[in-house]
C-alpha cells in the first residue's frame, strides 16, 4: 500500500482554476482537487470540463459512499484517513495480463531501517508479511544480503524534488535516474546503516504526517520495490505508532502484483487503520486475488 496521511483542514482553493462556482458543484479545495488527481487520474473519459466530478464519483464509488459528485463530511472522512498513495483505479487487465513473478523463488534484500525499531524486529515483520501470502500460493521468498535481490526493501525519506545522485553515489545505495533505491550492491559501510537514502521517486515523501509507503509491481529496475517513509513512526503493533506488518503485507501485496482492492476488510484496501498484529491476517478476498495470479499452494507445502 502506497500509504499516505491526509489530516487538517481542506483548504480552499484561491484562483480561478481551483473554485468552482457553478450550481451543483462545490466549491474545490486545493486538498481535494490534489487527493484526485493523485489517486483518481485522468483517462481519456474524463478529460472534460466535468472531469474533477467524474473523479469525485469515481473516488464515492470505490469508498462505497453515495455517488452524488458533491464534497461532503463522507468524503472528507476518507480523505483525511491515512491511505495508500498508489491510485486506486488502473487500468482493468485479466490476471493473465498482469505482471507477476515468473520464479518460484523471489529474493529480497533489506538495504535500510528506521530508527524506531529493532532492525531484527523489522527482519521479523517483513518474513512475517512475507510468509503470509507465500503459504497461500506456490512462491517462496529468500532473503539475501549479498548481490542484487528481486525486491529491495528499505526506508527513505524526501520527494521529487530532491535530486538523489549525488548524495546517492555517496551513500553508494543509487545511481543514475532519480528512482528511489536502484538494485545494485550496498557497500559493507552501509549495509546496516540507520541512514535512509534521498528518495526522488514519482511517489514522494513529505515527512511526518504525509505519504507512509509505497511499492512497485513485479518488474525490471524498481519493479516490486517497497520503500517506507523514515519520518513516520513505525511500531510492532504495540504502543503508538504506524503498524509495520499491516504497512509490509500490503506493500508487498504491490511487490507481488495485487492492486487495491474496495473490501474494507481487505489488506490491499487503501485506507490504513490500526491492526492488532496477533490476529492479523489476509481476507479471503486477499487470498482469492493472489490465487489468481500465481494460484494455490498444495496443503502438503503450506507453512
Amino acid at each position: 500500500m502506497l500509504l499516505s496521511r491526509h489530516s487538517g483542514p481542506l483548504r480552499k482553493c484561491q484562483g480561478p482554476n481551483c473554485t468552482w462556482n457553478t450550481p451543483g458543484r462545490p466549491a474545490l479545495s486545493c486538498g481535494l482537487e490534489e487527493y484526485l488527481k493523485r489517486f483518481y487520474p485522468s483517462d481519456a473519459k474524463s478529460r472534460d470540463a466535468d472531469g474533477f466530478g467524474a473523479r469525485l464519483k469515481e473516488m464515492q464509488k470505490f469508498f462505497r459512499l453515495p455517488v452524488t459528485g458533491m464534497l461532503d463530511s463522507r468524503v472528507i472522512v476518507v480523505m483525511q484517513q491515512p491511505r495508500c498513495g498508489l491510485p486506486d483505479t488502473r487500468e482493468d487487465l485479466p490476471s493473465r495480463n498482469r505482471p507477476k513473478w515468473i520464479s518460484k523463488v523471489v529474493t529480497y534484500r533489506i538495504i535500510s531501517y528506521t530508527r524506531d525499531l529493532p532492525r531484527v524486529t523489522v527482519d521479523h515483520l517483513v518474513a512475517k508479511a512475507l510468509n503470509m501470502w507465500s503459504k497461500e500460493i506456490p512462491l517462496s521468498f529468500r532473503r539475501v544480503v549479498l548481490g542484487i535481490p528481486d525486491i529491495v526493501i528499505g526506508f527513505a525519506r524526501g520527494g521529487p524534488n530532491v535530486t538523489p545522485t549525488r548524495q546517492a553515489f555517496s551513500l553508494g545505495w543509487l545511481s543514475g535516474l532519480s528512482s528511489g533505491f536502484l538494485k545494485q550492491n550496498v557497500p559493507e559501510a552501509h549495509k546496516h546503516a540507520h541512514r535512509p537514502a534521498a528518495h526522488g521517486d514519482f511517489y514522494p515523501f513529505d515527512g511526518p504526517g504525509g505519504t507512509l509507503a509505497h511499492a512497485y509491481e513485479p518488474g525490471p529496475g524498481l519493479g516490486g520495490d517497497a520503500h517506507f517513509d523514515e519520518d513516520e513512526r513505525w511500531a510492532d503493533g504495540r504502543g503508538l505508532g504506524i503498524n509495520f506488518l499491516a504497512v509490509a503485507t500490503h506493500e508487498l501485496g504491490h511487490s507481488l502484483g495485487l492492486r487495491h482492492s474496495s473490501d474494507p476488510d481487505s489488506v490491499m484496501y487503501p485506507t490504513y487503520g490500526a491492526r492488532d498484529s496477533e490476529n492479523f491476517k489476509l481476507s479471503p478476498g486477499d487470498i482469492r486475488e493472489i490465487q489468481e495470479l500465481y494460484g494455490k499452494r498444495s496443503k502438503s507445502r503450506k507453512k
